[in-house]
């Protein structure tokens, strides 16, 4: 008998007691192979001295102390240290509690920067299908995914909506990934002109989509179109990164990689390495300057903005990745992993895809390989297969829904920055027999 309300109550879950490295051991003995870091979270793998020395030291010096009064160092430092990977060293940072907070601080600074302009007008934010970007009503409603919706649909904003940049189910035969981007970036066009630019305060994309795709990037050019039209139409491009953020995709900043710089990114999950609670918007200055002229402040804030012991944690690990240089081998592994995913699985009939940057990759399954045809939502495959992978000592991140919001499925692998060959060998076996006990059923 237990009193806590569990994500799903009629589950039995194991207990969790210790994490090292990247393994995760329960109350019962066995081992797990961390191979999605939670939910793409444990960017430095489990129990890592440094941060647990930086952690101590700040609760033995402040462990707490509300931002309405007082700044701290470790928020002084962390957010120089984001300011400077930034392209713009003058940028701003505020920080939150997670990736839902971030989203939403971003929506509210969107907005309060239109106002300080003078254009009231600027209320609506279009996001893409197939998004997720939190669960907080605001973010939920800049989020594309019918099943976290649904129940939820008449609390939240009907902002508008494009297709995704989702090159293996809709660039079409003939075309080049190129034109793809190119024809994929007008849809946004088509979105503004329709609703009109005066009324548009921003684009909200993920950078690689994560939990509803499994690691999407975007075909070549797309988001420098993208750039263009915001540009061109007065509008925010704001660039969720959240969970491909903090090095995971092979820069510190997914977006590097795209040739474009946002007016707003969000990050989270890596960014404290779920050593503590951790988000932030980093926002360009000019941004930061127009909302601090006209208004004196951001109307917005949490009680754990800007927390020291968290923000003690961001230092720390960011410390460890530039230390060790882990974006290194982010990048080593990522290509690994992927050659050996697409090696392992390139005959399976169930494997349609693989994908991502970095350790952020997907695996897309599939009923028919040659027809991509989707598993149907009715089959259960992402909840058997994450019970599965359980079952082989692995934890991974299977999601449904892929292929149109509701029928479809992938498994989003995220390690830790610190996998070696070993760990990629042994995550692509236990994931292989993962799927082959779900075929077997």
């Amino acid at each position: 008998m237990s009193n806590v309300f569990y994500r799903e109550p009629l589950h039995d879950y194991p207990e969790i007691e210790r994490a090292e490295g990247v393994f995760l051991h329960d109350a019962d003995g066995r081992a797990y192979l961390d191979g999605s870091g939670g939910a793409a979270v444990s960017a430095i793998g489990h129990g890592h001295p440094t941060v647990l020395a930086a952690i101590r030291e700040q609760l033995e010096r402040c462990a707490f102390a509300h931002t309405a009064f007082f700044t701290n160092a470790p928020q002084e430092k962390l957010a120089s240290l984001l300011a400077a990977r930034f392209p713009e060293p003058s940028g701003r940072v505020y920080f939150v509690s997670g990736g839902s907070e971030a989203n939403e601080a971003a929506i509210k600074l969107a907005r309060q920067y239109w106002l300080a302009r003078g254009q009231d007008g600027k209320r609506l934010f279009i996001s893409r299908k197939q998004s997720y970007h939190g669960n907080t009503l605001g973010a939920l409603s800049l989020s594309g995914n019918p099943g976290r919706r649904e129940l939820f649909g008449p609390l939240l904003h009907d902002w508008p909506k494009v297709p995704p940049c989702y090159e293996y189910r809709h660039r079409l035969a003939g075309e080049t990934a190129e034109d793809y981007g190119r024809r994929s970036a007008g849809f946004l066009l088509d979105a503004i002109r329709e609703h009109g630019a005066e009324n548009i305060a921003a684009f909200v994309a993920e950078t690689i989509v994560g939990a509803t795709l499994g690691a999407v990037p975007a075909a070549p050019g797309y988001f420098c179109e993208i750039r263009e039209i915001c540009d061109e139409h007065d509008v925010l491009l704001i660039m969720d990164e959240v969970m491909a953020g903090c090095g995971r995709s092979g820069t510190y900043f997914a977006f590097e990689q795209e040739g474009v710089v946002p007016d707003i990114v969000t990050l989270a999950k890596g960014l404290g390495g779920g050593y503590q609670p951790l988000g932030a918007v980093v926002v360009r200055h000019a941004l930061y300057e127009r909302i601090v002229d006209r208004f004196g402040s951001f109307a917005h804030g949490h009680t754990y903005v800007g927390h020291p012991t968290a923000c003690a944690a961001g230092v720390a690990v960011a410390s460890v990745i530039e230390r060790d240089d882990l974006l290194a081998n982010v990048r080593k592994m990522g290509a690994l992993l992927r050659e050996r995913l697409q090696s392992a699985f390139r005959d399976r009939p169930d494997v349609g895809d693989v994908r991502g940057r970095g350790l952020f990759l997907g695996v897309e399954l599939v009923v028919d390989r040659e027809k991509k045809t989707p598993p149907p939502a009715a089959l259960g495959l992402p909840g058997r297969l994450r019970e599965s992978a359980m079952a082989e000592g692995l934890i991974c991140y299977p999601a449904g829904g892929s292929a149109d919001g509701r029928d479809g499925a992938h498994v989003l692998l995220a390690p830790p920055f610190i996998y070696t060959e070993e760990h990629v060998e042994e995550l692509v076996t236990r994931l292989g027999r993962a799927l082959d006990r779900v075929a077997a059923h």
